[in-house]
């Protein structure tokens, strides 16, 4: 079938190979129904910059569904399928979670072989699954992820236990970290309600709550921002009109370079050139080291203050999206506004590290779902299935279902 990456770049190509991840879906006896829409080439956060138009959120379609994999959680939390895959670089799995009241789940960067993906930024990228419970994401994750020796950066490690995780789920003992970036101005009321009632919710479960600062992690926007577009503007130069996808204005008159420049001018759009310029003046002579280099030693930083976290804590929480799903069109035309979507989720593709959002209830202002992300040291992606199953049964005793406290409904 097609794999288009939302971009008239790649519309209508058949690929000639399946992906690791496609073959060991298959080898699990899944049945594959189709493939869902996302932002093109997976930047964005609102599965607005598709070529082929938005997607609307099941809980009120005039909103997004989060991004860039907003099909995925639009299909899952519409009910048209059980389990989808998504990508993950900077929360594109999470964030579409948490703002479709469904579960998503970034393993630790190497976990899920990255062979026959789409690159967007190589360091950054990471497939997971994506469901409606944390046992079958659990099972999804199981089934997709191992060693593969196609992709160089693949973890040549047994996968955690993470279905044994979600069926035994407890924070019993556990000490859970609360880190005091993650919060503050440009934070909904409702979610920041909503997340503080889990956190006292984790705490009648049995847990520590230890409170934690990592000031880089302020910085995280700032250096992603550099990072990933100047890997995009790398691995983008492959769509050059030669090889395969779009080719504009080979009328045979016109050079090689001319029909790459009319053939990019026209496949990519706004948001893709808008990340292909940036990356390429990050990565320019008299450039690279004020920008990519300085961007790279604040991503070391980050990681170092996750090494130091994940010392005193076994898991880290938070909100996943700073508000819930806004309206379409509404952050269209302010890039700045769109990327502060993804101001939680970033820290941990920087990191490499595990991390999963889950439903945490319904925010009072507008009933939309809220995500609670967890975030876990890397190849202990078992801990987020532990920790999600235990808060998933907390409400489920509760309420009858995480959503429901506020919509009964459903």
């Amino acid at each position: 079938m097609p794999t288009t990456v939302g971009s008239k770049m790649l519309e209508g190509w058949m690929p000639p190979y399946d992906a690791t991840l496609v073959k060991n879906l298959k080898a699990a006896d899944v049945v594959i129904l189709g493939k869902t829409n996302m932002d093109e080439f997976a930047m964005g956060s609102s599965t607005e910059n598709s070529a082929y138009g938005p997607t609307g959120n099941p809980w009120d379609l005039t909103r997004i569904p989060g991004g860039s994999g907003g099909g995925s959680s639009a299909a899952l939390a519409a009910y048209e399928a059980p389990l989808a895959i998504g990508t993950d670089t900077g929360g594109s799995i999470r964030q579409p979670a948490a703002v479709t009241g469904t579960v998503g789940v970034k393993p630790t960067y190497g976990g899920v072989s990255r062979y026959g993906m789409v690159a967007f930024s190589s360091s950054l990228d990471q497939g997971g699954p994506c469901a409606r419970t944390v046992l079958d994401a659990a099972l999804l994750h199981e089934a997709i992820a191992g060693h593969d020796p196609l992709d160089s950066t693949s973890i040549d490690a047994p996968v955690p236990p993470v279905v044994e995780a979600a069926r035994n789920g407890s924070v019993a003992g556990m000490r859970v970290g609360v880190v005091k970036q993650f919060r503050g101005e440009g934070y909904q009321a409702g979610v920041v309600q909503r997340f503080d009632e889990s956190v006292e919710l984790l705490k009648s479960l049995g847990a520590e709550i230890v409170e934690l600062d990592c000031p880089t992690f302020d910085l995280a926007l700032s250096a992603y921002y550099l990072i990933a577009p100047s890997e995009c503007s790398s691995n983008l130069a492959r769509f050059d009109a030669m090889r395969y996808g779009l080719r504009v204005g080979d009328d045979g008159t016109r050079s090689a370079e001319d029909v790459t420049a009319l053939t990019r001018e026209a496949g990519f759009g706004d948001e893709v050139k808008r990340r292909i310029i940036l990356g390429t003046y990050a990565l320019s002579s008299g450039y690279y080291d004020a920008y990519y280099g300085s961007a790279q030693k604040v991503r070391t930083l980050i990681t170092r203050e996750f090494e130091q976290a994940f010392e005193q804590v076994d898991v880290i929480v938070s909100p996943t999206t700073p508000t819930t799903a806004f309206p379409i069109g509404e952050r269209a035309d302010d890039p700045m506004a769109m990327y502060l979507a993804d101001l939680c989720t970033i820290p941990t593709n920087l990191a490499g590290n595990a991390a999963m959002s889950l439903p945490c209830g319904l925010a009072p202002e507008d009933g939309l779902p809220v995500g609670l992300q967890i975030i876990a040291p890397a190849m202990k992606d078992d801990r987020l299935y532990k920790v999600g199953a235990a808060v998933e049964a907390a409400f489920v005793e509760k309420w009858g279902h995480p959503l429901l406290e506020e919509a009964p409904s459903l």
